[in-house]
């Protein structure tokens, strides 16, 4: 593995970080502002737009996407530290630059599975930053940790239509609050008596407007309904009607579907989660130098000091662990990467979680108050130990892998 980024990675990196600089960290304050302003809390802040608008112009969208026809056409390791820099600010950045979930694994999800026909109608207007969507998949009933636990029906109805018929309750469901939703990738089973487990579920395309699906509330997460991602909503689905057009593969498909729309997720909440830690860090840093405590400055108590070079250090290992996880999964595959994907989910979460809470106490209350973004980072990133699949789940699975080989 090369340590070095190539030229097209360091081109970008230098225009992203202007971008960054120039337009998306100004524009925080901005959006907060705006936002207070609107008529609903889950309109988009003009800004927003406007960082759209010049992301687009300057060529730094869609950069998510592998495939050069659609998007960018980056490898993994080229979008590693692209990603990272958006982390930096994640509720402005990744939406301004169309890399946001949960949009971007429902991109991915169509331009791989999606017919010619489920392409031209949602995943081009997804593309162009026009519409937004969401991924139905956990439900409150169930440990959907286990995705086979799943236990919304998409069956056929019985008229001879050939259409599905929804029937589920979900939540969490990120993107559903958003105006701009028109689309859900609902995941169900169409087979939950069959006898592979892992055959019963399969995925279908929602049109936000069908009837019969309601959106009920938006759920908070430590507070916060994360408004610039769209939300994350309680949806209940009765007898929602659909073409047999709108599966997504074949029926028994959804489970493999699931597994493909993840792993490129984990990896880039772990790119996002790096940037995170070093705004943390940056902050820290200010923070430190600029007060005072029992008469030195903060820069110079020990604990402080402690601090900062421990999250230096734990930063730098988790970057080359995501790199490496990210070169293998452009040279191997996905599942030749199975075991690093599962362990930077496992450490990145984590890690980044106690480096925000330091930088919290460094910061005192104002850690706390809505005058610093580390209250709602921290409250980010102590999700993503749940989100993708809890911590346990891939501790779980990858202990197994690591056992097998003495068995």
């Amino acid at each position: 593995m090369d340590f070095a980024f190539d030229a097209r990675t360091e081109e970008l990196r230098a225009r992203l970080l202007a971008f960054m600089d120039e337009h998306v960290l100004p524009a925080e304050a901005t959006a907060h502002e705006q936002r207070a302003a609107l008529a609903s809390p889950w309109q988009t802040p003009p800004v927003v737009e406007e960082l759209k608008a010049e992301a687009r112009r300057q060529g730094l969208w869609n950069l998510f996407l592998p495939d050069a026809e659609l998007g960018a056409g980056l490898t993994n390791l080229q979008y590693a530290p692209l990603a990272e820099i958006t982390g930096r600010s994640p509720q402005l950045a990744p939406t301004a630059l169309n890399c946001a979930a949960p949009d971007t694994g429902n991109m991915e999800v169509l331009a791989q599975f999606g017919d010619a026909a489920q392409r031209k109608e949602w995943l081009e207007p997804l593309l162009a930053g026009e519409i937004r969507s969401a991924f139905a998949m956990t439900e409150p009933d169930v440990a959907s940790s286990d995705a086979t636990n799943i236990e919304t029906r998409i069956e056929k109805a019985t008229d001879g239509s050939g259409d599905y018929l929804i029937n589920g309750r979900k939540w969490y469901i990120s993107g559903a609050m958003h105006p701009d939703c028109r689309i859900f990738i609902v995941m169900g089973k169409t087979d939950p008596d069959g006898a592979d487990i892992r055959r019963q579920q399969s995925m279908i395309l929602v049109p936000r407007s069908a009837p019969g699906l309601t959106v009920k509330r938006a759920m908070q997460v430590y507070g916060y309904e994360d408004h610039y991602h769209g939300g994350h909503a309680e949806v209940l689905f009765e007898n929602v009607r659909v073409p047999a057009a709108n599966l997504i593969g074949e029926e028994g498909g959804g489970f493999a579907i699931a597994q493909a729309r993840l792993g490129p997720g984990r990896i880039h909440h772990c790119m996002r989660l790096i940037g995170m830690a070093e705004r943390a860090i940056e902050l820290m840093c200010r923070r430190a130098v600029s007060r005072e405590a029992f008469g030195k400055p903060l820069a110079q108590q020990g604990v402080v000091q402690e601090w900062i070079a421990d999250a230096r250090v734990a930063v730098e290992q988790l970057r080359l662990l995501v790199l490496k996880t990210a070169w293998l999964m452009d040279t191997v595959g996905n599942k030749g990467a199975h075991t690093e994907i599962q362990a930077i989910k496992i450490a990145t979460p984590r890690t980044v979680v106690d480096i925000l809470d330091k930088a919290v106490q460094l910061h005192g209350a104002g850690g706390v108050s809505q005058d610093f973004p580390l209250a709602e980072l921290w409250a980010a990133a102590r999700t993503l130990r749940l989100a993708d699949g809890p911590d346990e789940v891939h501790q779980r699975s990858l202990a197994r892998r690591e056992l097998k080989r003495y068995l």
